[in-house]
């Protein structure tokens, strides 16, 4: 597979667990899948951060800023970093006539996918362990056992 194409099916990937991510009932996991393949796209070179951007439903009425990041045809927000701020011009609100292009992959490859680029499965190293030897108790040794009682009644 070519990087170009690869890098195109990685930012359907992201794409699909975002949109997936913002209607999950538990979606930590999801976001944090995307933030660790953006940051790998970044650091490869595959991505760039645009700028900034206020977000639009910001959280007990405090507003604060994403960070726009461009890989392929898509756009994604992200948690800025401090050095954002300084590096990165702010562009304002979000401009809503602005769409990712629409396309589908389930969402069992885009994790598949995502878990793959973000952590590559790693060759499985197997330790054999030698099975311990456990001497088997022969009834004799229990019946000759002064701690032996042959029903709860007996007593010590």
């Amino acid at each position: 597979m070519k990087n170009d194409q690869s890098t195109r099916q990685l930012a359907i990937a992201i794409y699909t667990v975002n949109r997936h991510a913002k209607t999950a009932p538990d979606n930590k996991q999801l976001y944090s899948l995307k933030k660790m393949a953006i940051d790998k796209l970044l650091h490869s070179g595959n991505a760039e951060k645009i700028g900034l951007h206020f977000v639009d439903n910001p959280k007990f009425s405090k507003q604060h800023s994403t960070v726009l990041v461009r890989c392929d045809d898509f756009l994604f927000h992200t948690i800025p970093e401090k050095e954002d701020f300084n590096t990165l011009p702010h562009l304002g609100q979000q401009d809503p006539t602005t769409r990712n292009p629409q396309e589908r992959m389930s969402l069992k490859t885009a994790r598949e996918l995502l878990s793959t680029y973000v952590d590559p499965p790693r060759p499985i190293t197997v330790v054999k362990q030698k099975a311990k030897v456990v001497p088997k108790k022969s009834i004799h040794t229990i019946q000759n056992s002064q701690n032996f009682r042959s029903s709860y009644l007996d007593g010590k």
